[in-house]
């Protein structure tokens, strides 16, 4: 249960005149594993800030998806943040990862806090920081590094945001996630597996 000194936590950094005006224009939500809240073209009502569970933000094109960030707790989305300044509808998916709570912060809220706690624009230049070298980061591992190490450095990466192992995935959900075919996944994994690396079950992966 998400109580308000778990909230006052996640917003530490902020003014407590903002913190306030947090938990009486904010609301937090229950939101369950596999939900879409967040979808390309759509305008932004709320700016999400996560505290319990891993939100997945991706982007698609032509069929093919890619995976952009995970929002972890106590961090938000940037990419909200930014459509929601500009009134611009969305340019990114988001889904549920896992159970999660967050913390719902009204759009047009949101925007008057900018002008009125400037520390706000602090915390969310702080999120844009992060996201920045995580997609730079992406795009490395898409210009030079081959698939094999692209697929185990993101089964890692699964592994330790969930800490669950092994996971419960399946090849399609994988390859949706690195914008590639189904069938490259598979021919994939079964060379990590040769390798000891790790071990597949029925729509599972266990790091080894």
């Amino acid at each position: 249960m998400i109580t308000k000194p778990d909230i006052s936590r996640a917003l530490s950094s902020l003014n407590p005149d903002l913190v306030s005006e947090i938990m009486v224009s904010g609301s937090t939500q229950d939101i369950p594993k596999n939900t879409e809240i967040l979808r390309e073209g759509q305008y932004v009502k709320v700016v999400p800030v996560v505290l319990k569970g891993l939100i997945r933000v991706f982007t698609s094109y032509e069929g093919k998806e890619l995976l952009l960030y995970y929002i972890k707790p106590n961090e938000s989305c940037i990419m909200s943040f930014s459509a929601s300044l500009k009134n611009e509808p969305s340019k990114v998916f988001a889904y549920t990862e896992e159970d999660t709570t967050a913390l719902l912060l009204p759009a047009d809220k949101v925007s008057s806090w900018t002008r009125q706690f400037p520390d706000i624009n602090t915390l969310f230049f702080q999120q844009y920081n992060l996201r920045y070298s995580e997609l730079l980061e992406t795009i490395n591992h898409l210009l030079f590094d081959k698939m094999d190490k692209r697929l185990y450095d993101y089964l890692k990466e699964k592994v330790s945001l969930t800490n669950k192992n092994p996971l419960k995935i399946s090849h399609r959900q994988i390859a949706n996630e690195l914008g590639t075919a189904r069938e490259v996944i598979s021919r994939i994994m079964k060379k990590l597996e040769k390798e000891g690396k790790v071990v597949q079950g029925t729509n599972s992966i266990k790091i080894l």
